[in-house]
């Protein structure tokens, strides 16, 4: 059974149909990118998956489960988790903090020991600092620890974004545009950072990215919507030689750069 099967899954906004029949169907451990020009539905695609929407039409089986009617948090817990375009972290709590917050559909004290600080809230605290201070250990931000997010240089408010997202322990992880706005050096780190976790902790990855050159070393499946609709999808060089998305999308000088 595919960790992820999506069936014709149609998004309408009044009369504009954002999301036209669209199929994914992904196995555990894929590593994929979703392309297209602004407004072709990309992150409409990530928005039904992680339940910010609800679709219009179509179905979303996830882990066997089918989403229809979850809700973001439900999702969450559920083994889904994602980053967006723009970065999402809580800028005036510390580095340490905003990882901690990804616990919190694990917490299983209630209000009373919460407010008390009784031994059971105390000992699960521990356990989450803990866990949180090991991930950002993992990807080289504990030094950052007591730090505010919003004074992290850019490049690693992305790398804490991701780091908070696994700490949800997904099965499958939705990166929005990760490299936006980085420099050629960061997109580089990026590159190598998302292997990484895709091999580290098993893994499965979609990815929204405009810089080629990040999807076309990235990714082992690309897949191609315009207007709503996917109209290409295969390796990546398949799509770089498909007329129908260089006449759609890419141009003939973005090929070019692909190729260098």
């Amino acid at each position: 059974m595919a960790l992820l099967d999506i069936n014709k899954l149609t998004k309408n906004f009044g009369g504009l149909v954002a999301l036209n029949n669209f199929d994914l169907h992904l196995e555990q451990g894929a590593l994929v990118g979703l392309i297209g020009p602004n407004g072709a539905g990309k992150t409409t695609v990530f928005n039904l998956l992680s339940g910010f929407y609800q679709p219009s039409g179509g179905e979303i089986i996830f882990d066997g489960k089918n989403l229809k009617g979850k809700h973001p948090h439900q999702i969450t817990k559920m083994g889904m988790a994602r980053t967006f375009q723009n970065i999402r972290l809580f800028g005036n709590l510390s580095v340490l903090d905003n990882v901690k917050i990804a616990y919190q559909s694990v917490v299983n004290y209630g209000l009373l020991p919460a407010f008390l600080r009784i031994p059971p809230f105390s000992r699960r605290e521990e356990q989450i600092e803990k866990a949180a201070l090991n991930f950002l250990e993992i990807f080289d931000l504990r030094k950052y620890a007591g730090e505010k997010a919003r004074n992290l240089p850019y490049g690693e408010q992305r790398r804490l974004e991701i780091t908070r997202a696994l700490a949800t322990n997904p099965r499958l992880l939705l990166l929005d545009e990760p490299a936006a706005g980085m420099n050629p050096q960061e997109t580089h780190e990026l590159l190598s950072l998302v292997r990484r976790i895709r091999d580290e902790f098993k893994l499965t990855i979609i990815l929204i990215e405009h810089d080629m050159s990040l999807v076309m070393g990235l990714c082992e499946r690309v897949l191609v919507l315009d207007y709503g609709s996917l109209i290409a999808e295969g390796s990546p060089k398949e799509i770089q030689q498909n007329p129908r998305v260089i006449e759609a999308y890419l141009g003939d000088e973005e090929v070019a750069v692909w190729e260098e």
